[in-house]
């Protein structure tokens, strides 16, 4: 059935420059059946969201104990303090 001077790939006959996998020779036919096999797994892992097609994590929400407006910081204003009521501006 199997002929060893049968080479792995042959030229398609459809008058391009395209080869194909020889069914006829064993090593062909094992590419054949590897092909088939990785491209039914990747198939299922896509169908399924498995895999390297897993989707990323959600990103949490912050947290329900932060309140909004956050509080005043105790630290120095970048501003001046607004002038004091009766004192003449600038």
């Amino acid at each position: 059935m199997h002929d060893d001077d049968e080479p792995v790939f042959k030229r398609s006959q459809w008058g391009t420059n395209r080869y194909y996998y020889n069914p006829r020779n064993p090593v062909g036919l094992a590419l054949i059946v590897i092909s088939l096999l990785f491209a039914a797994t990747m198939m299922i892992f896509m169908a399924n969201r498995a895999g390297p097609f897993t989707p990323p994590a959600p990103t949490p929400w912050p947290s329900s104990d932060t309140s909004w407006p956050p509080p005043l910081s105790t630290a120095p204003s970048p501003w001046p303090p607004p002038p004091a009521a009766g004192t003449p501006g600038p």
